[in-house]
Protein backbone atom coordinates (compact mmCIF):
# COMPACT_ATOMS: atom_id res chain seq x y z
CA UNK A 1 0.00 0.00 0.00
CA UNK A 2 2.61 2.23 0.82
CA UNK A 3 4.51 1.27 -2.25
CA UNK A 4 1.58 2.44 -4.27
CA UNK A 5 1.23 5.60 -3.04
CA UNK A 6 4.82 6.36 -3.54
CA UNK A 7 4.56 5.37 -7.04
CA UNK A 8 1.50 7.72 -7.35
CA UNK A 9 2.89 10.81 -5.95
CA UNK A 10 6.01 10.30 -7.86
CA UNK A 11 3.56 10.12 -10.96
CA UNK A 12 2.28 13.47 -9.83
CA UNK A 13 5.15 15.08 -9.49
CA UNK A 14 6.28 13.91 -13.27
CA UNK A 15 3.31 15.29 -14.38
CA UNK A 16 3.66 18.97 -12.29
CA UNK A 17 7.28 18.88 -13.91
CA UNK A 18 5.92 18.16 -17.16
CA UNK A 19 3.37 20.88 -17.27
CA UNK A 20 6.57 23.43 -16.23
CA UNK A 21 8.22 21.60 -19.03
CA UNK A 22 5.77 22.64 -21.06
CA UNK A 23 4.84 26.44 -20.05
CA UNK A 24 8.13 26.84 -20.59
CA UNK A 25 7.76 26.03 -24.38
CA UNK A 26 4.64 28.44 -24.81
CA UNK A 27 4.63 31.17 -27.27
CA UNK A 28 4.83 34.98 -26.08
CA UNK A 29 1.06 35.13 -26.34
CA UNK A 30 0.30 31.90 -24.49
CA UNK A 31 2.53 32.79 -21.69
CA UNK A 32 0.95 34.19 -18.55
CA UNK A 33 4.84 35.55 -17.56
CA UNK A 34 5.28 37.18 -20.82
CA UNK A 35 3.93 41.14 -21.05
CA UNK A 36 2.48 40.00 -24.69
CA UNK A 37 0.00 37.65 -23.49
CA UNK A 38 -0.61 40.42 -20.33
CA UNK A 39 -1.22 43.09 -22.79
CA UNK A 40 -3.95 40.47 -24.70
CA UNK A 41 -5.32 40.26 -21.34
CA UNK A 42 -5.33 44.27 -20.45
CA UNK A 43 -7.52 44.29 -24.01
CA UNK A 44 -9.85 42.24 -22.53
CA UNK A 45 -10.03 43.76 -18.89
CA UNK A 46 -10.90 47.12 -20.41
CA UNK A 47 -13.24 45.56 -22.61
CA UNK A 48 -15.38 44.06 -19.89
CA UNK A 49 -17.08 47.83 -18.75
CA UNK A 50 -17.46 49.00 -22.26
CA UNK A 51 -21.20 48.01 -22.41
CA UNK A 52 -21.86 48.93 -19.35
CA UNK A 53 -20.51 52.89 -19.71
CA UNK A 54 -21.82 52.39 -23.42
CA UNK A 55 -25.82 51.35 -22.18
CA UNK A 56 -25.40 53.86 -18.88
CA UNK A 57 -26.43 57.02 -21.12
CA UNK A 58 -28.72 55.19 -23.32
CA UNK A 59 -31.31 57.58 -21.94
CA UNK A 60 -29.24 61.27 -21.64
CA UNK A 61 -28.65 60.46 -25.83
CA UNK A 62 -32.23 59.32 -26.52
CA UNK A 63 -33.66 61.78 -24.20
CA UNK A 64 -35.96 63.51 -26.69
CA UNK A 65 -36.99 60.23 -28.13
CA UNK A 66 -37.50 58.75 -24.92
CA UNK A 67 -39.26 61.35 -23.40
CA UNK A 68 -41.81 61.55 -26.27
CA UNK A 69 -42.37 57.87 -27.79
CA UNK A 70 -43.01 57.47 -23.84
CA UNK A 71 -45.30 59.95 -23.37
CA UNK A 72 -42.87 61.04 -20.23
CA UNK A 73 -42.19 64.50 -18.24
CA UNK A 74 -38.77 65.00 -17.40
CA UNK A 75 -38.92 63.92 -13.79
CA UNK A 76 -40.33 60.40 -14.87
CA UNK A 77 -37.62 60.18 -17.12
CA UNK A 78 -35.08 61.04 -14.78
CA UNK A 79 -36.28 58.40 -13.07
CA UNK A 80 -34.11 55.99 -15.18
CA UNK A 81 -31.15 57.49 -13.57
CA UNK A 82 -32.76 57.46 -10.04
CA UNK A 83 -33.19 53.55 -10.72
CA UNK A 84 -29.61 52.95 -11.24
CA UNK A 85 -28.46 54.39 -8.35
CA UNK A 86 -30.42 52.89 -5.56
CA UNK A 87 -29.38 49.32 -5.41
CA UNK A 88 -25.60 51.07 -5.33
CA UNK A 89 -26.45 52.39 -2.27
CA UNK A 90 -26.18 49.15 -0.69
CA UNK A 91 -24.35 47.18 -3.28
CA UNK A 92 -21.18 49.47 -2.45
CA UNK A 93 -20.73 48.05 0.92
CA UNK A 94 -21.37 43.91 -0.78
CA UNK A 95 -19.67 43.99 -3.86
CA UNK A 96 -16.36 43.23 -2.90
CA UNK A 97 -17.62 40.88 -0.33
CA UNK A 98 -19.65 38.94 -2.71
CA UNK A 99 -16.62 38.90 -5.35
CA UNK A 100 -14.09 37.94 -1.87
CA UNK A 101 -15.93 35.41 -0.54
CA UNK A 102 -19.06 34.00 -2.40
CA UNK A 103 -18.50 34.18 -5.98
CA UNK A 104 -14.50 34.64 -6.25
CA UNK A 105 -13.85 37.00 -8.69
CA UNK A 106 -13.94 35.03 -12.21
CA UNK A 107 -17.87 33.54 -11.03
CA UNK A 108 -18.61 37.20 -9.87
CA UNK A 109 -17.73 39.11 -13.06
CA UNK A 110 -19.93 37.15 -15.24
CA UNK A 111 -22.57 37.01 -12.80
CA UNK A 112 -22.47 40.92 -12.38
CA UNK A 113 -21.85 41.19 -16.16
CA UNK A 114 -24.96 38.91 -17.14
CA UNK A 115 -26.81 41.52 -14.57
CA UNK A 116 -25.49 43.88 -16.90
CA UNK A 117 -26.49 42.60 -20.05
CA UNK A 118 -30.41 41.18 -18.32
CA UNK A 119 -31.13 44.79 -17.03
CA UNK A 120 -30.55 46.28 -20.81
CA UNK A 121 -32.72 43.37 -22.47
CA UNK A 122 -35.74 44.33 -19.85
CA UNK A 123 -35.22 48.31 -20.70
CA UNK A 124 -35.54 47.72 -24.54
CA UNK A 125 -38.07 44.99 -23.50
CA UNK A 126 -40.09 47.59 -21.76
CA UNK A 127 -40.13 50.34 -24.54
CA UNK A 128 -41.18 47.73 -27.05
CA UNK A 129 -44.31 46.79 -24.47
CA UNK A 130 -44.82 50.78 -24.05
CA UNK A 131 -44.77 49.72 -20.25
CA UNK A 132 -42.01 52.45 -18.16
CA UNK A 133 -42.49 50.98 -15.12
CA UNK A 134 -40.83 47.43 -16.53
CA UNK A 135 -38.05 50.11 -18.13
CA UNK A 136 -37.50 51.10 -14.35
CA UNK A 137 -36.94 47.79 -13.88
CA UNK A 138 -34.78 47.33 -16.20
CA UNK A 139 -32.42 49.75 -15.26
CA UNK A 140 -32.62 48.62 -11.66
CA UNK A 141 -31.60 45.15 -12.74
CA UNK A 142 -28.87 46.88 -14.93
CA UNK A 143 -27.42 49.31 -11.67
CA UNK A 144 -27.35 45.47 -9.53
CA UNK A 145 -24.15 44.53 -12.03
CA UNK A 146 -23.16 47.83 -13.05
CA UNK A 147 -20.91 49.42 -10.44
CA UNK A 148 -19.89 45.89 -8.90
CA UNK A 149 -18.34 45.06 -12.74
CA UNK A 150 -16.33 48.51 -11.96
CA UNK A 151 -14.68 46.71 -8.56
CA UNK A 152 -14.73 43.04 -10.10
CA UNK A 153 -12.25 45.32 -13.54
CA UNK A 154 -9.95 46.88 -11.08
CA UNK A 155 -9.53 43.51 -9.21
CA UNK A 156 -8.35 41.54 -12.18
CA UNK A 157 -6.27 44.67 -12.96
CA UNK A 158 -4.21 44.49 -9.43
CA UNK A 159 -4.30 40.44 -9.72
CA UNK A 160 -1.93 40.60 -13.07
CA UNK A 161 -0.82 43.95 -13.26
CA UNK A 162 1.80 45.73 -10.50
CA UNK A 163 3.62 48.80 -9.49
CA UNK A 164 3.48 51.67 -11.79
CA UNK A 165 2.04 49.02 -14.45
CA UNK A 166 -1.04 49.55 -12.43
CA UNK A 167 -1.25 53.38 -12.72
CA UNK A 168 -1.11 52.99 -16.64
CA UNK A 169 -3.44 50.23 -16.52
CA UNK A 170 -6.17 52.42 -14.54
CA UNK A 171 -5.69 55.30 -16.69
CA UNK A 172 -6.49 53.28 -19.84
CA UNK A 173 -9.67 51.16 -17.96
CA UNK A 174 -10.80 54.52 -17.07
CA UNK A 175 -9.79 55.86 -20.95
CA UNK A 176 -11.83 52.86 -22.21
CA UNK A 177 -14.77 53.58 -20.32
CA UNK A 178 -15.30 57.27 -21.48
CA UNK A 179 -14.80 55.81 -24.94
CA UNK A 180 -17.68 53.78 -24.17
CA UNK A 181 -19.56 57.06 -23.47
CA UNK A 182 -18.38 59.10 -26.04
CA UNK A 183 -19.15 56.63 -28.77
CA UNK A 184 -22.80 56.13 -26.98
CA UNK A 185 -23.61 59.66 -27.18
CA UNK A 186 -22.93 60.00 -30.64
CA UNK A 187 -23.87 56.89 -32.09
CA UNK A 188 -27.25 55.57 -30.48
CA UNK A 189 -29.00 58.61 -31.31
CA UNK A 190 -27.91 57.82 -34.92
CA UNK A 191 -28.79 54.11 -34.63
CA UNK A 192 -32.63 55.24 -33.99
CA UNK A 193 -32.73 57.57 -36.94
CA UNK A 194 -31.85 54.43 -38.88
CA UNK A 195 -34.15 51.90 -37.53
CA UNK A 196 -36.92 54.74 -37.75
CA UNK A 197 -36.37 55.55 -41.63
CA UNK A 198 -36.51 51.36 -42.09
CA UNK A 199 -39.56 50.61 -40.47
CA UNK A 200 -41.00 54.49 -41.43
CA UNK A 201 -42.35 55.67 -38.03
CA UNK A 202 -41.15 56.56 -34.69
CA UNK A 203 -42.61 55.16 -31.41
CA UNK A 204 -42.07 53.00 -28.67
CA UNK A 205 -41.34 50.23 -31.01
CA UNK A 206 -38.47 51.86 -32.69
CA UNK A 207 -37.09 52.94 -28.91
CA UNK A 208 -37.36 49.59 -28.23
CA UNK A 209 -35.15 47.75 -31.11
CA UNK A 210 -32.61 50.48 -30.98
CA UNK A 211 -31.79 49.93 -27.24
CA UNK A 212 -31.64 46.17 -27.94
CA UNK A 213 -29.36 46.95 -30.34
CA UNK A 214 -27.03 48.63 -27.52
CA UNK A 215 -27.51 45.16 -25.82
CA UNK A 216 -25.34 43.76 -28.04
CA UNK A 217 -22.85 46.20 -26.27
CA UNK A 218 -23.75 44.21 -23.22
CA UNK A 219 -23.36 40.93 -24.47
CA UNK A 220 -19.70 41.83 -25.79
CA UNK A 221 -18.91 42.74 -22.14
CA UNK A 222 -20.12 39.18 -21.11
CA UNK A 223 -18.05 37.58 -23.75
CA UNK A 224 -14.67 39.25 -22.52
CA UNK A 225 -15.67 38.45 -19.00
CA UNK A 226 -16.05 34.65 -19.83
CA UNK A 227 -12.54 34.57 -21.48
CA UNK A 228 -10.88 36.80 -19.03
CA UNK A 229 -12.55 33.78 -16.26
CA UNK A 230 -10.73 31.02 -19.15
CA UNK A 231 -7.13 33.26 -18.94
CA UNK A 232 -7.10 33.64 -15.56
CA UNK A 233 -8.09 29.79 -14.36
CA UNK A 234 -5.07 28.94 -17.19
CA UNK A 235 -2.64 31.43 -15.94
CA UNK A 236 -3.75 30.10 -12.06
CA UNK A 237 -3.10 26.69 -13.10
CA UNK A 238 0.38 27.72 -15.21
CA UNK A 239 1.96 30.17 -12.30
CA UNK A 240 0.12 28.25 -8.93
CA UNK A 241 -1.90 31.39 -7.89
CA UNK A 242 -4.58 32.08 -6.00
CA UNK A 243 -7.46 34.11 -7.20
CA UNK A 244 -7.18 38.01 -7.29
CA UNK A 245 -9.45 39.29 -4.33
CA UNK A 246 -9.98 43.08 -4.03
CA UNK A 247 -8.65 43.33 -0.78
CA UNK A 248 -11.88 45.41 0.86
CA UNK A 249 -12.57 44.91 4.43
CA UNK A 250 -16.06 46.42 5.25
CA UNK A 251 -16.78 47.65 8.96
CA UNK A 252 -19.58 49.59 9.69
CA UNK A 253 -18.70 49.93 13.35
CA UNK A 254 -15.91 52.34 11.86
CA UNK A 255 -18.09 55.00 10.56
CA UNK A 256 -18.29 56.53 14.00
CA UNK A 257 -14.30 56.75 14.34
CA UNK A 258 -14.50 58.82 10.90
CA UNK A 259 -12.85 62.24 11.04
CA UNK A 260 -14.22 65.90 10.33
CA UNK A 261 -12.15 65.92 7.73
CA UNK A 262 -13.88 62.71 6.08
CA UNK A 263 -17.38 63.81 6.72
CA UNK A 264 -15.83 67.09 4.62
CA UNK A 265 -15.01 65.22 1.27
CA UNK A 266 -18.52 63.23 1.60
CA UNK A 267 -20.36 66.65 1.11
CA UNK A 268 -17.90 68.04 -1.64
CA UNK A 269 -18.38 64.69 -3.50
CA UNK A 270 -22.12 64.79 -3.47
CA UNK A 271 -22.18 68.25 -3.93
CA UNK A 272 -20.18 68.52 -6.86
CA UNK A 273 -21.39 65.08 -8.95
CA UNK A 274 -24.83 66.03 -8.34
CA UNK A 275 -24.01 69.23 -10.85
CA UNK A 276 -22.71 66.84 -13.55
CA UNK A 277 -24.37 63.58 -14.45
CA UNK A 278 -27.43 64.76 -13.79
CA UNK A 279 -26.74 68.08 -16.14
CA UNK A 280 -25.27 65.43 -18.58
CA UNK A 281 -28.61 63.71 -18.56
CA UNK A 282 -30.83 66.37 -19.62
CA UNK A 283 -28.00 68.48 -21.18
CA UNK A 284 -29.07 67.57 -24.77
CA UNK A 285 -32.33 69.90 -25.63
CA UNK A 286 -30.90 72.22 -23.03
CA UNK A 287 -28.29 72.96 -25.92
CA UNK A 288 -31.00 72.73 -28.44
CA UNK A 289 -33.60 75.13 -26.77
CA UNK A 290 -30.78 77.81 -25.57
CA UNK A 291 -28.39 78.04 -28.02
CA UNK A 292 -30.08 76.76 -31.43
CA UNK A 293 -28.13 73.33 -32.13
CA UNK A 294 -28.59 70.56 -34.23
CA UNK A 295 -29.41 67.50 -32.58
CA UNK A 296 -25.67 66.09 -34.08
CA UNK A 297 -24.15 69.46 -32.55
CA UNK A 298 -26.50 68.33 -29.10
CA UNK A 299 -24.93 65.54 -29.13
CA UNK A 300 -21.20 66.31 -29.77
CA UNK A 301 -21.05 69.15 -27.15
CA UNK A 302 -22.81 67.08 -24.25
CA UNK A 303 -20.50 64.60 -24.80
CA UNK A 304 -17.25 66.97 -24.95
CA UNK A 305 -16.93 66.36 -20.71
CA UNK A 306 -16.22 62.49 -21.43
CA UNK A 307 -13.93 63.25 -24.49
CA UNK A 308 -11.95 65.71 -22.42
CA UNK A 309 -12.06 63.24 -19.65
CA UNK A 310 -10.43 60.14 -21.60
CA UNK A 311 -7.06 61.62 -22.42
CA UNK A 312 -6.75 64.41 -19.19
CA UNK A 313 -7.50 61.87 -16.22
CA UNK A 314 -4.28 59.98 -16.42
CA UNK A 315 -2.05 63.33 -17.56
CA UNK A 316 -4.20 65.18 -15.11
CA UNK A 317 -3.49 62.72 -12.33
CA UNK A 318 0.59 62.46 -12.69
CA UNK A 319 0.46 66.26 -12.15
CA UNK A 320 -1.45 65.80 -9.11
CA UNK A 321 0.70 63.23 -7.97
CA UNK A 322 4.07 65.33 -8.49
CA UNK A 323 2.82 68.15 -7.02
CA UNK A 324 0.69 67.35 -4.09
CA UNK A 325 -2.02 70.23 -2.94
CA UNK A 326 -5.07 68.32 -3.06
CA UNK A 327 -7.17 70.57 -1.83
CA UNK A 328 -5.95 73.63 -3.55
CA UNK A 329 -6.71 71.56 -6.54
CA UNK A 330 -10.25 70.20 -5.84
CA UNK A 331 -10.93 73.96 -4.87
CA UNK A 332 -9.53 74.70 -8.34
CA UNK A 333 -11.78 72.09 -9.78
CA UNK A 334 -15.09 73.22 -8.49
CA UNK A 335 -14.28 76.87 -8.50
CA UNK A 336 -13.70 76.06 -12.46
CA UNK A 337 -16.64 73.88 -12.80
CA UNK A 338 -19.03 76.75 -11.12
CA UNK A 339 -17.60 79.03 -13.64
CA UNK A 340 -19.11 77.06 -16.43
CA UNK A 341 -22.16 76.47 -15.26
CA UNK A 342 -22.76 80.37 -14.55
CA UNK A 343 -21.39 80.99 -18.34
CA UNK A 344 -24.23 78.21 -19.57
CA UNK A 345 -26.76 79.75 -16.89
CA UNK A 346 -26.24 83.62 -17.89
CA UNK A 347 -24.09 84.63 -21.10
CA UNK A 348 -24.83 83.65 -24.63
CA UNK A 349 -21.49 83.27 -25.04
CA UNK A 350 -20.08 80.02 -27.12
CA UNK A 351 -20.87 77.00 -24.86
CA UNK A 352 -18.41 74.92 -26.27
CA UNK A 353 -15.80 77.12 -23.75
CA UNK A 354 -18.33 76.17 -20.77
CA UNK A 355 -18.25 72.43 -21.51
CA UNK A 356 -14.45 72.24 -22.30
CA UNK A 357 -13.34 73.56 -19.15
CA UNK A 358 -16.08 71.24 -17.50
CA UNK A 359 -14.14 68.62 -18.68
CA UNK A 360 -11.24 69.41 -17.56
CA UNK A 361 -12.39 70.65 -13.90
CA UNK A 362 -14.53 66.94 -13.85
CA UNK A 363 -11.38 65.09 -14.65
CA UNK A 364 -9.29 67.18 -11.89
CA UNK A 365 -11.37 66.83 -9.22
CA UNK A 366 -11.46 63.56 -9.85
CA UNK A 367 -7.37 62.73 -9.33
CA UNK A 368 -7.32 64.85 -6.63
CA UNK A 369 -10.84 64.39 -4.66
CA UNK A 370 -10.69 60.38 -3.91
CA UNK A 371 -6.97 60.18 -3.44
CA UNK A 372 -7.65 61.92 -0.44
CA UNK A 373 -9.33 59.44 1.95
CA UNK A 374 -6.23 57.69 2.09
CA UNK A 375 -4.61 60.93 3.90
CA UNK A 376 -7.63 60.40 6.52
CA UNK A 377 -8.62 57.20 7.15
CA UNK A 378 -5.85 54.33 8.93
CA UNK A 379 -5.77 51.33 6.00
CA UNK A 380 -7.79 49.01 7.54
CA UNK A 381 -10.89 51.67 7.41
CA UNK A 382 -9.90 52.51 3.69
CA UNK A 383 -12.33 49.74 2.16
CA UNK A 384 -15.37 51.33 4.74
CA UNK A 385 -14.50 54.50 3.35
CA UNK A 386 -14.44 54.13 0.07
CA UNK A 387 -17.88 51.93 -0.01
CA UNK A 388 -19.73 54.84 2.22
CA UNK A 389 -18.46 57.46 0.12
CA UNK A 390 -19.84 55.93 -3.31
CA UNK A 391 -22.61 55.23 -0.99
CA UNK A 392 -23.48 58.55 -0.39
CA UNK A 393 -22.64 59.53 -4.11
CA UNK A 394 -25.78 57.08 -5.15
CA UNK A 395 -28.31 57.94 -3.05
CA UNK A 396 -27.33 61.85 -3.50
CA UNK A 397 -27.72 61.06 -7.44
CA UNK A 398 -31.21 58.75 -6.91
CA UNK A 399 -32.38 61.98 -4.99
CA UNK A 400 -31.20 64.62 -6.88
CA UNK A 401 -31.60 63.24 -10.27
CA UNK A 402 -35.83 63.43 -9.64
CA UNK A 403 -35.11 66.70 -8.15
CA UNK A 404 -33.71 67.93 -11.46
CA UNK A 405 -36.53 66.53 -13.04
CA UNK A 406 -38.90 67.88 -11.11
CA UNK A 407 -37.42 71.60 -11.30
CA UNK A 408 -37.15 71.44 -15.03
CA UNK A 409 -40.90 70.40 -15.33
CA UNK A 410 -41.89 73.27 -13.30
CA UNK A 411 -39.31 76.09 -13.91
CA UNK A 412 -37.42 75.55 -16.85
CA UNK A 413 -33.95 74.99 -17.54
CA UNK A 414 -32.52 78.82 -16.08
CA UNK A 415 -33.69 77.54 -12.32
CA UNK A 416 -32.07 74.24 -13.29
CA UNK A 417 -28.80 75.20 -13.53
CA UNK A 418 -29.47 78.06 -10.38
CA UNK A 419 -29.95 74.60 -8.86
CA UNK A 420 -26.84 73.08 -10.08
CA UNK A 421 -25.07 76.97 -9.16
CA UNK A 422 -26.33 76.43 -5.52
CA UNK A 423 -24.70 72.69 -5.54
CA UNK A 424 -21.44 73.99 -5.90
CA UNK A 425 -21.61 76.53 -3.66
CA UNK A 426 -22.56 74.20 -1.44
CA UNK A 427 -18.93 72.28 -2.50
CA UNK A 428 -16.89 75.56 -2.89
CA UNK A 429 -18.09 76.28 1.23
CA UNK A 430 -17.18 72.63 1.95
CA UNK A 431 -13.27 72.84 0.28
CA UNK A 432 -12.77 76.15 2.46
CA UNK A 433 -14.00 74.66 5.50
CA UNK A 434 -11.79 71.20 4.73
CA UNK A 435 -8.46 73.68 3.93
CA UNK A 436 -9.10 75.38 7.00
CA UNK A 437 -9.79 72.63 9.40
CA UNK A 438 -6.97 70.57 7.80
CA UNK A 439 -4.52 73.66 8.20
CA UNK A 440 -5.66 73.95 11.70
CA UNK A 441 -4.83 70.23 12.40
CA UNK A 442 -1.71 70.40 10.72
CA UNK A 443 -2.69 67.42 8.38
CA UNK A 444 -1.55 66.39 5.29
CA UNK A 445 -4.49 66.85 2.89
CA UNK A 446 -2.46 70.12 1.48
CA UNK A 447 1.17 69.14 1.84
CA UNK A 448 3.36 68.96 -1.22
CA UNK A 449 4.39 66.05 -2.61
CA UNK A 450 8.09 66.42 -1.75
CA UNK A 451 7.32 67.09 2.11
CA UNK A 452 4.72 64.24 2.26
CA UNK A 453 7.13 61.61 1.08
CA UNK A 454 9.31 63.32 3.87
CA UNK A 455 6.81 62.32 6.62
CA UNK A 456 6.01 59.29 5.15
CA UNK A 457 9.38 58.30 4.86
CA UNK A 458 9.66 59.21 8.79
CA UNK A 459 6.84 57.22 9.53
CA UNK A 460 8.10 54.27 8.44
CA UNK A 461 11.61 54.58 9.99
CA UNK A 462 9.44 54.84 13.67
CA UNK A 463 7.81 51.97 12.41
CA UNK A 464 10.84 49.94 11.89
CA UNK A 465 12.74 51.29 14.75
CA UNK A 466 10.20 52.01 17.41
CA UNK A 467 12.81 53.49 20.46
CA UNK A 468 12.06 57.32 20.63
CA UNK A 469 14.27 60.04 21.20
CA UNK A 470 14.32 59.15 24.43
CA UNK A 471 15.17 55.84 24.87
CA UNK A 472 17.84 56.51 22.63
CA UNK A 473 19.64 59.85 25.24
CA UNK A 474 19.44 56.83 27.96
CA UNK A 475 21.70 55.25 26.17
CA UNK A 476 24.28 57.94 25.68
CA UNK A 477 27.29 57.59 28.15
CA UNK A 478 26.66 60.53 31.51
CA UNK A 479 29.14 63.14 31.76
CA UNK A 480 31.11 63.09 35.13
CA UNK A 481 28.76 65.33 36.65
CA UNK A 482 25.69 63.47 35.68
CA UNK A 483 27.29 60.40 36.96
CA UNK A 484 28.50 62.41 40.20
CA UNK A 485 24.39 63.26 40.10
CA UNK A 486 22.89 59.72 39.69
CA UNK A 487 25.33 58.48 42.74
CA UNK A 488 24.08 60.91 45.31
CA UNK A 489 20.59 60.48 43.87
CA UNK A 490 20.83 56.61 44.57
CA UNK A 491 22.29 57.55 48.10
CA UNK A 492 19.16 59.74 48.96
CA UNK A 493 20.63 63.12 48.71
CA UNK A 494 17.91 65.55 47.83
CA UNK A 495 18.79 66.94 44.00
CA UNK A 496 17.51 70.57 42.75
CA UNK A 497 15.58 70.07 39.62
CA UNK A 498 18.23 71.77 37.14
CA UNK A 499 20.82 69.21 38.21
CA UNK A 500 18.50 66.23 37.08
CA UNK A 501 19.50 65.37 33.62
CA UNK A 502 16.47 63.92 32.83
CA UNK A 503 14.08 67.47 33.62
CA UNK A 504 16.88 68.84 31.78
CA UNK A 505 16.73 67.15 28.46
CA UNK A 506 12.64 68.05 28.65
CA UNK A 507 13.39 71.35 29.38
CA UNK A 508 15.59 71.57 26.42
CA UNK A 509 13.01 69.69 24.01
CA UNK A 510 10.24 72.16 25.12
CA UNK A 511 12.27 74.79 24.13
CA UNK A 512 12.84 73.26 20.90
CA UNK A 513 9.10 72.99 20.12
Amino acid sequence: MADREEHRSLLDDDDEDEEDEGSRHLSPLCDPRHLLHRILVLLFMCFLGFGSYFCYDNPAALQTQVIQDMSLNTASFMQLYAWYSWPNVFLCFLGGFLLDRVFGIRLGTIIFALFVLIGQIIFAAGALANHFWLMNVGRFVFGIGGESLAVAQNTYAVNWFKGKELNLVFGLQLSMARLGSTVNMNVIGWVYGRIQSLTGSAGHSTLGITLMIAASTCLFSLICALVLGFLDRRAEKILKKEQGRTGEVIKLTDVKDFPFSLWLIFIICVAYYVAIFPFIGLGQVFFIEKFDFTTVQARAINSIVYIISAPASPLLGFVVDRVGRNVLWVMLAVTTTLLSHMMLAFTFWNPWIAMCLLGLSYSLLACALWPMVAFVVPEHQLGTAYGFMQSIQNLGLAVMSMAAGSILDNKGYLFLEVFFIACLCMALFAVVLLYLYDYHKEGELNLSASTRAERLKSEDVQRVHPETVEDREHLKPLSPFGLRNRYLSRLGVQMPDHCSPHLSSLAYRSLLK
